[in-house]
């Protein structure tokens, strides 16, 4: 086993605050980088250490291999933490830091590669009769094909990005005229995001369930599923609301996902947490989608129900140590739902708020965990993505859990941007919600109105996208190295009990 002294993060906002705080508990000394339009940002106040890595955008800084492997080296770091996002899901960095001499917090590089590249995934869970959604098991080549596989496999298809997730490179293909457009669309996201403008083809599934599984796995052999988690509730294929466990699995059909779940991490050679995602559809029969080989978003629903600290788990594994438990060893108590806070304005189109938090008071209470990466007087910058908190609640049962959810959105106050709260205060309020009738469809369904009102503001989504991008052409580039005693300033500057050097 090789104890980890010190990490960098390789990542910004929330999870970079949630994986330092988790460092601090361990006795891990914590190095935190950032864009020049991150100066201000919590995870930089709360690490011992930040160093700036290059200009706003993430292609200059955060996805910047070369220059996030030469920090680490020059703060002394021996490991490094992906968070998610960014370069979580990529190989070539994992190897970077192998070969560095750092230890990556995540799964090995070829289990990467194998479960990162979705269409390599599905012939692996193909191999081990895993069920499938109907689709492509190789990328698309050309147009010609696409609008050929399409044919045969049927309308509706879902075009996907063959790397990366969260909804990047994502359409849905109702009509054969409409798949043109969705590709050139679907790939120029796909590059944008992931480097890799490849795409594939699955059938469209009418209305079902996205349900995923949680899995861990150590260096010794032993894999555990850590039940599932219903992310549901979708806007464009981002999820707003998780919950675990999901209102329509059952003890037998926990066991039989989980079962298919860690047969595909082991088929793998997966080592660390990862998540495997499935559709379900009316008849709850699941199908395999991808796995995701980083934390999710939505970790903390996972950890409420089952008392394990996964960030804890991915430092201990990282490290080396046996997870010392076996599957009859996990159990759940209770259920968790997390609403994301996003500074968007679900009533303008969903466009981005950033800006200065003029005011802001956390939800607090019994049960409630609010994981964020704002304060009062944050900026938010406008160049990445819009998450400010995630707010996680939980109670004995769902019907607790979603009086307890309502009650701390109803309390969450952030003054001088927009965010999604009033539209989470809505969802949570709904008939349908409250029931558990779910799908991925849900938003479209029952709140046909935020959808409206994305369309009637994609003009003004497009100019602004445009002035961000001439905006960020003029700016001029500064050397990594530069700013570091600027950040030594804001550590200096904060309250008790943030240490700095």
């Amino acid at each position: 086993m090789t104890k980890i002294k010190k990490l960098l993060v390789a990542n910004r906002g929330e999870i970079a605050v949630r994986v330092i705080r988790a460092c601090r508990e361990q006795g891990i000394a914590t190095v935190a980088v950032f864009s020049e339009a991150d100066r201000e940002a919590l995870h930089v106040l709360m690490a011992d250490e930040a160093h700036v890595i290059g200009p706003p955008p993430a292609t200059e800084s955060y996805l910047a291999i070369d220059t996030l492997i030469a920090v680490a080296r020059r703060a002394g770091a021996d490991a490094v933490h992906p968070g998610y996002g960014f370069l979580a899901e990529n190989a070539r960095f994992a190897e970077a830091c192998g070969q560095a001499g750092l230890t990556f917090v995540g799964p090995p590089p070829a289990a990467i590669r194998a479960m990162g590249d979705k269409t390599a995934a599905r012939k692996i869970a193909r191999d081990l009769k895993v069920p499938m959604v109907p689709g492509t098991l190789e990328p698309l080549r050309s147009d010609d094909e696409a609008h050929a596989l399409a044919r045969e496999i049927g309308y509706p298809v879902m075009l996907k990005a063959a790397m990366g997730g969260g909804g990047k490179g994502m359409r849905l293909v109702r009509q054969e005229s409409e798949l043109a457009d969705a590709l050139r669309a679907a790939r120029s996201e796909a590059g944008a995001a992931f480097g890799d403008a490849a795409v594939y083809l699955e059938r469209a599934v009418s209305e079902p369930r996205h349900v995923e599984i949680q899995v861990l796995a150590d260096a010794h052999g032993t894999i555990v599923h850590l039940g599932e988690r219903e992310c549901s509730i979708q806007r464009r294929h981002q999820k707003l609301i998780e919950e675990s466990p999901s209102p329509v699995v059952d003890a037998e059909l926990r066991a039989r996902m989980g079962v298919a779940a860690c047969r595909v991490a082991r088929a793998a050679g997966y080592v660390n947490a990862g998540t495997v995602e499935f559709l379900l559809d009316a008849d709850r029969n699941f199908y395999f989608l991808e796995m995701n080989t980083r934390l999710q978003v939505e970790h903390p629903v996972t950890e409420l129900v089952t008392g394990i600290d996964l960030v804890r788990e991915q430092l201990r594994i990282a490290a080396g140590e046996p997870l010392g438990y076996g599957q009859r060893d996990v159990s759940w108590r209770g259920w968790a739902i997390e609403c994301r806070i996003n500074a968007e304005d679900p009533f303008g189109g969903w466009l981005p708020s950033p800006g200065t938090i003029t005011g802001l008071r956390p939800s607090t209470g019994p049960w409630v965990r609010d994981d964020s990466g704002a304060y009062e007087g944050y900026t938010i910058p406008r160049f990445y993505d819009t998450l400010l908190a995630k707010l996680i609640v939980w109670d004995t049962d769902r019907a607790g859990a979603v009086e307890r959810m309502a009650r701390a959105l109803a309390e969450y106050k952030v003054v001088g941007v927009r965010t999604t709260i009033p539209a989470l205060e809505r969802i949570v309020a709904h008939p349908d919600f409250r029931a558990g009738r779910l799908s991925t469809a849900f938003l479209e369904r029952v709140l046909p109105d935020l959808q409206a009102n994305e369309s009637r503001h994609a003009t003004i989504a497009l100019i602004a996208a445009v002035l961000t991008e001439q905006e960020r052409t003029r700016q001029p580039a500064s050397a990594p190295t530069e700013g570091a005693a600027d950040a030594s300033r804001w550590r200096r500057a904060a309250p008790r009990g943030w240490r700095g050097q």
